[in-house]
């Protein structure tokens, strides 16, 4: 069983906090950029701090994937801990993940999410309803291939999310962080995670971040 990181100190757990109104015309659907189920629309349902990741930052983040892991992501493990729309984790599973676990508190959202497995008859997709933090704690240490972290930016979950995440993951394994700030190295050394690729795109910063000592 891993340690878990020790909790981060004042000066050093994250850049400083900004208010986030989200996205100014947030879209009524996404689409699924690349895989089986390419083009399938998924809703945007109207709720507060929903902001689903844009297309552009997706098919980048898979593209950063697909280069580390191949086009496919066959035998991966992976977590929506946040799922909202579910565009992220359906992504992962459309392109061949073995099992996507989406984690949402919102019982709305997460009866669009069943009809949006049913639909897809997504076999390899998991829903549960709970909280992603308390969700990944749960999680037998290490055994997770990718987590994707995207939480209401106003939720001030980051540092819970990032922990419980480290705790979660394969030390081969990668964490997607989506956030109104950029995290350096240097903030998330605490964590035990360094940067491995991070890409801006209005007030979104996407990060993909691996292990410190697999680096």
């Amino acid at each position: 069983m891993k340690k878990s990181p020790s909790e981060p100190s004042a000066s050093t757990r994250k850049p400083p906090k900004r208010r986030f109104s989200g996205l100014a015309h947030a879209p009524r659907e996404v689409r699924i950029i690349g895989g089986i189920y390419k083009r399938s629309k998924l809703p945007v349902a109207d709720r507060p701090g929903l902001r689903p990741t844009p297309d552009r930052v997706r098919e980048t983040l898979f593209n950063w994937l697909a280069h580390l892991a191949g086009p496919e992501m066959t035998g991966w493990q992976c977590v929506d801990a946040f799922a909202g729309t579910g565009a992220l984790g359906l992504e992962a599973a459309s392109r061949g993940a073995a099992q996507v676990t989406l984690v949402e508190n919102d019982p709305g959202l997460v009866a669009q999410l069943k009809a949006i497995k049913e639909k897809l008859s997504a076999d390899a997709v998991q829903l549960v309803r709970g909280d992603g933090v308390v969700f990944l704690r749960g999680l037998p240490a290490g055994r997770t291939n990718l987590i994707f972290l995207d939480p209401p930016f106003d939720a001030g979950l980051f540092e819970a999310a990032l922990l419980a995440g480290r705790q979660a993951v394969s030390d081969q394994g990668w964490i997607y962080l989506e956030a109104p700030e950029a995290w350096t190295d240097e903030v998330l050394a605490p964590f035990g995670l360094r940067v491995y690729r991070h890409l801006k795109a209005g007030a979104v910063h996407a990060h993909l971040l691996q292990v410190a000592s697999a680096a």
